[in-house]
Parts: C-alpha cells; structure tokens; sequence
C-alpha cells in the first residue's frame, strides 16, 4: 500500500478578477522532498503559493494536505495544520527585533519551552541572527532578512515548508547561502515547496520540478531531468 502524497494538488484554478492567473494545475509533494515550481514572471508560481497558504479563494480544485481538504480553511487554521509560508519580500515587522519576530512565528504554539529550542535552533542554522536577537529587523541586510523570514516560518513547526523567491535580490554568496540551508533543511527531513526564479539552483536541488508557464504546467520531471531538458536549458538556464 503506498503513502499517499503530504500535498496534492488536483485541477487549481486561481483569478484576479476575471483574469485566471492559474488555469488547472495539478503536482504532488511527497514527505521528505523538496519539489520546485520554475517559471518566469506572472507563470502563477506565488498565485499557487497564496492560494495553498489560505490567502487567496481557488475558483476551482482540490487541495488535500496531510490527508485531510483545506479549500476553505482559514490561513491561521491551515498553519496550525502544519504549512507554513515564507513569501515573496519577507514581509517581517521591521521594527521588532529578530528575537521577536521569530517569537511571532510561534504565534499558535503554547509550549514555551518547545519555542525557546526552536529559536535556538534557527540561531543554529543562521548565526548571524543569534548574534543580533536584538536588533531590528528593518535594520538588517537582504540576506539576513531572507534567513529571518525563513526561520520565523520555521517556528510553526511545519510539515511543509513554501519558500517564495528567497534567494530574490540577494548577492551570490548570501544566495548560495540560503540555497544551501534549503538543502540543509531537507537533510533534517523538511519537506520543502519552493518557488525560485534561479532555475538551475532550485532543479539542482530539487526532488522533482515543475515548470509553469501563463497558469499551467507545462513540464515536470525530477530536478536533474529537468536541468538536462533541452528546451528548460534555453528558455531558464540562459543557453543557447
């Protein structure tokens, strides 16, 4: 008998409007992966992302996570099942402190000392946050406040990890920083939905891979088939 997928998603249809960003998708995740969404800008990458986290109402589909549906969840109720979103601009308090923020990330929890490890834990994975608990968050660089989004969605202890664009905007080094985190991540048995507009360090990673294009899927693989796909290699790898 085997194990059903930790995320599947059947048939979704996401619209502004009357514009449908996301036109009937469908791609799985199974506990322990790492599986990445590709696709240039407006593919509906963060769309998805939105409407999985309970920010956005699908027009149509089926979203089952750990075994259960959530269309029509609340986003606070889909947390505490087990699914946390770090998004696209990090969107943390800018003038709480690291401490603080990463505290927020635990809204839902009561068990303090369970937070407390946590933390430590986050500290563990990003010296540099440990280093400056106190300092403001606006304060920090774009590498640090990267590392600080994810570790506050890591403070919800989540079964599934989104990571929305985080290597965006930031320096080679603090991008493979963050790529190797992710990688780390997964070593300790997160499974992990990443969008990530650096195709051929998302694919190198990657369990499986999915590209979208204008709201669909139009080719998925494992990560290395798709790294080594003719047509990904020119249209997001930049070759010719």
């Amino acid at each position: 008998m085997t194990t059903p997928p930790l995320l599947q998603v059947e048939d979704l249809r996401v619209a502004y409007g009357k514009i449908e960003a996301v036109k009937g998708i469908s791609f799985s995740v199974e506990a322990g992966q790492v599986v990445t969404l590709i696709g240039t800008n407006g593919a509906g990458k963060t769309t998805t992302l939105r409407t999985l986290s309970g920010l956005l109402k699908p027009l149509a589909g089926k979203i089952t996570f750990d075994g259960a549906p959530l269309t029509g969840v609340p986003a606070h109720k889909i947390v505490e099942r087990g699914l946390a979103h770090s998004p696209e601009g990090r969107r943390l308090f800018p003038r709480l402190t690291i401490a603080e923020n990463l505290k927020l990330g635990a809204f839902l929890r009561k068990d303090t000392a369970g937070i407390e490890a946590d933390i430590r834990r986050v500290y563990e994975l990003f010296p540099i946050l440990g280093e400056r608990s106190r300092q403001a968050s606006g304060t920090l660089s774009g590498g640090e406040q990267q590392m600080l989004a994810m570790g506050r969605a890591l403070m919800s202890r989540p079964k599934l990890l989104m990571l929305d664009e985080p290597s965006m905007g930031l320096s080679p080094i603090m991008m493979q920083k963050i790529m190797d985190t992710i990688r780390e991540l997964r070593n300790q048995g997160t499974t992990i939905l990443l969008v990530e507009q650096n195709a051929q360090a998302a694919l190198s990673l990657a369990d499986h891979g999915h590209v979208m294009e204008t709201g669909t899927v139009v080719l998925s693989g494992t990560g290395q088939e798709l790294l080594h796909d003719e047509s990904v290699r020119k249209a997001y790898l930049g070759e010719d």
